[in-house]
């Protein structure tokens, strides 16, 4: 999809290295979080709670916290051998690849997963400090990344310590989870967790104006064996193939950028160099965009050190010529119980492209989940042709702004006479592409309040992908930075990891 050659052997590929399950603190057997990771993710870790050394314990008010973290934390301890057994099972290069992983928290350094490309330790680090972290990293027999966890909080409220980053081990740093967006003070989605707001010190475009040079990743943080869960973050690279080699070594190149959840498609280059690099000086530079959405793209912006100096929307005004995206979307209702669904999709008159989940796991604070809650509900069948297969299960939105809803979303070789046939908990529908281009569609599988779904109005080709040129007149003086960013209509987001420009 790329413009240029920046992106002419590798592939793009979807994962979510930072997630997490009941082996420390969450719901859900590790198991569980594997079936649901490859339900819409190419790769994974499934993430232990390690260690805390610096947890406050001087506040009365905070003992419910020490006590459950020290609890995950034994767990973790216990079934470490048998977790690193299980994530080496799941491993199947060029299907689906698996990495362990598992999380130190620091109140002065802030949180960091630690990531490791192989299965080769058999030891959690109890570690005060990051630098003796670091060390102990350095000494380890298999490669490791130390990956920045939500740093958008306040410096010594377990956000990130620029004082002390360092690029050595730590090549990325995780932009997007569902703690929300640290890209500046002011990103969207915002930090609503308890844990507190954003502060512009600990974010990434501070950052970068400090001169440190890092990519974007994206991780869920989901806690209830779910990895991937829609809208809380996943990281997408342009690897040369599906391996734990291939995909480290994008990692480590930063060839790599963050997504809250549709699955954007982002190719960024500059001088015909790919995202994540470092270039020579030039007093002048050539910088290329293409992007795909899952949805119509709202637009398209170029950031020079921090600042906009490029915006760039698609034509709104589309026939039902070519692809079209069309997204079946269920939920609502006002029950506190779940919800089964059982979806059947025909394409009539078309061809059937491709199929994108948009599926979540439960959240642990809505009412009908707790330790005995299955996991498992959602299981997708296509494997090509003009039919899909979904399978899922909703609760009821927790508010009238978060949602709990699972989506699926076609790509369709259509005309104007191509239909969609649905059977969904035995409703049969049939609905033409030009019915669902002029609006979305909406269903109730019964009364007043009850369960319902919506088709969203079909998106045509030129509304979901878009690519353009500009070229761009260099400071010079020091080095600079440039990154993209991308926005859906819908509110879905991508970021790719910036390219630098060395100084005259």
């Amino acid at each position: 999809m790329a413009d240029s050659t920046a992106y002419a052997d590798c592939q793009l590929y979807f994962g979510d290295i930072h997630n997490h399950c009941n082996l420390s603190y969450g719901v859900g057997g590790l198991d569980e979080a594997l079936h649901n990771a490859r339900l819409q993710l190419d790769f994974t870790s499934v993430t232990l709670h390690g260690h805390w050394d610096d947890m406050p314990q001087d506040d009365p008010r905070l003992g419910y916290l020490v006590d459950y973290h020290r609890q995950g934390f034994e767990r973790a301890r216990a079934g470490w051998a048998g977790y690193f057994a299980a994530t080496e099972a799941a491993n199947r290069p060029g299907e689906f690849v698996t990495f362990p992983s598992f999380e130190w928290h620091s109140m002065r350094y802030g949180d960091h997963c630690i990531l490791f490309r192989d299965i080769a330790t058999r030891e959690i680090f109890h570690v005060a400090h990051i630098e003796d972290l670091r060390q102990r990293l350095r000494q380890h027999p298999q490669p490791s990344l130390l990956i920045p966890h939500h740093i958008g909080y306040l410096q010594g409220f377990r956000g990130i310590n620029w004082a002390h980053y360092t690029t050595e081990l730590s090549p990325v740093v995780e932009i997007m989870s569902f703690h929300g967006a640290s890209e500046d003070s002011d990103a969207e989605p915002a930090y609503l967790h308890a844990m507190g707001p954003r502060d512009q010190r600990s974010t990434v475009q501070f950052g970068l104006a400090q001169g440190h040079i890092f990519g974007f990743v994206g991780s869920s943080d989901h806690h209830s064996a779910h990895p991937g869960s829609y809208g809380y973050g996943q990281v997408a690279v342009w690897a040369k193939a599906l391996t734990r080699a291939a995909i480290w070594e994008a990692l480590q190149n930063r060839r790599c950028y963050a997504i809250t959840g549709d699955r954007i498609q982002l190719a960024f280059s500059l001088n015909d160099q790919p995202m994540g690099s470092v270039i020579p000086f030039a007093p002048e530079v050539q910088i290329a965009v293409a992007v795909e959405g899952a949805s119509t793209l709202d637009y398209i912006e170029v950031l020079y050190k921090n600042r906009v100096i490029h915006r760039a929307s698609p034509c709104l005004d589309g026939e039902i010529e070519g692809g079209i995206k069309l997204r079946l979307e269920m939920g609502w209702g006002e029950l506190e119980t779940l919800t089964d669904w059982d979806v059947d999709l025909r394409v009539n008159g078309g061809d059937l492209l491709g199929v994108e989940p948009h599926l979540r796991g439960h959240d642990i604070g809505i009412p009908v989940i707790d330790s005995v809650t299955p996991c498992v509900f959602s299981h997708l069948d296509y494997a090509g042709g003009d039919r899909v297969h979904l399978r899922t299960q909703t609760p009821r939105n927790a508010t009238v702004r978060s949602a709990a809803t699972q989506a699926i979303t076609l790509t369709v070789q259509a005309d104007a006479n191509t239909a969609i046939q649905a059977r969904i908990n035995g409703q049969e529908i049939i609905l033409p592409i030009s019915e669902l281009r002029e609006g979305a569609r909406s269903f109730y599988t019964s009364g007043f309040v009850s369960p319902s779904f919506v088709f969203h109005r079909a998106v045509p080709e030129n509304e979901y992908r878009h690519s353009f040129a500009i070229t761009h007149q260099s400071e010079g003086e020091e080095r600079d930075w440039y990154y993209v960013r991308a926005r859906q209509r819908n509110g879905q987001w991508a970021w790719a990891s910036p390219i630098w420009v060395e100084g005259a």
